[in-house]
């Protein structure tokens, strides 16, 4: 099947002198979904929490090449998936995501 959606990248930016924060970008993407699935992984909480091993293909421009350090999430279905792998195969980039992105 195929994907669209946005991708978060993480910068560090000055916003005064000496201190730093966390900016985030997102930029839109389109490709494949190379593979899904789900798991449930025991926690100490009640509930236990979902994580998915989704590997996604994108189209990658200059931009998410010299940037791909930077990226933390992608928007699927609704909800941020943190980025748990980047595998560089030009001119894509294949993103295995994973736990829900709390940041």
């Amino acid at each position: 099947s195929k994907f669209y959606g946005p991708v978060g990248y993480i910068k560090q930016k000055e916003i005064s002198p000496g201190v730093w924060d966390d900016v985030v970008e997102e930029r839109l993407y389109r490709g494949d979904i190379l593979q899904e699935s789900r798991r449930w992984q025991g926690s100490e909480y009640k509930n236990d929490n979902l994580t998915i091993s989704n590997k996604l293909s994108i189209i990658a421009d200059t931009f998410t090449i010299n940037n791909s350090s930077n990226i933390r999430y992608v928007k699927w279905n609704g909800v941020r998936w943190k980025v748990d792998n980047i595998e560089i195969q030009r001119p894509r980039l294949i993103l295995t995501l994973g736990e829900v992105y709390n940041g």
